[in-house]
């Protein structure tokens, strides 16, 4: 399972209503979708039955970012990834400010 969470750390506080799609990296395929919630997390992309390989989380930061009314350099972040051993779960935070972002594998 692969879920993701956005923290906002120029405002101190999770991004919501953020747009990110999980694609296979390698054929670009759409695997799902979501939106992320509240919290600022998307806890389940819909799919459980993934392989080992190559992963890509693509957010789309910038309608977030002008809802805030702030610009970005960034409107968009792309997160390649691999899974190795597809029974565990992999966690993806992303953490944005308008004029940088990192990550990490979180648990």
């Amino acid at each position: 399972m692969i879920s993701t969470h956005i923290l906002d750390t120029h405002l101190g506080k999770p991004a919501t209503q953020v747009d990110v799609r999980l694609y296979n990296a390698k054929t670009r395929d759409l695997i799902g979708q979501g939106v992320t919630d509240q919290d600022g997390r998307i806890k389940n992309f819909g799919r459980e039955d993934l392989e080992a390989g190559a992963y890509l989380l693509e957010y789309d930061v910038a309608p977030y970012f002008s809802q805030k009314q702030l610009k970005t350099f960034f409107p968009q972040v792309l997160i390649q990834f691999a899974i190795e051993n597809p029974a565990e779960h992999y966690h993806v935070p992303l953490l944005i400010s308008p004029f940088a972002y990192s990550t990490y594998r979180g648990s």
